[in-house]
C-alpha cells in the first residue's frame, strides 16, 4: 500500500546566490546529504522560520 502524501502547491521560485564562509558552506553540505535532503531546502525551512518569528 501506497501511503497518502499531502499534496504541495507549486511555488513559483526565483534564483539568488548569498555568499558563505568555505568552511560553513562545506559542513552545511555535508549535513544535508547525512539528513537526505538540500541546502536549498535548509535555507528556504530557515528563511521561513525566521519570517514567521518577525511578525
Amino acid at each position: 500500500m501506497m501511503s497518502a502524501k499531502p499534496a504541495k502547491k507549486k511555488v513559483k521560485r526565483k534564483n539568488t546566490s548569498l555568499r558563505l564562509d568555505e568552511a560553513m558552506l562545506k559542513k552545511l553540505k555535508i549535513y544535508a546529504v547525512k539528513k537526505d535532503t538540500s541546502v536549498q531546502q535548509i535555507i528556504e525551512e530557515l528563511v521561513e522560520g525566521f519570517l514567521k518569528n518577525k511578525k
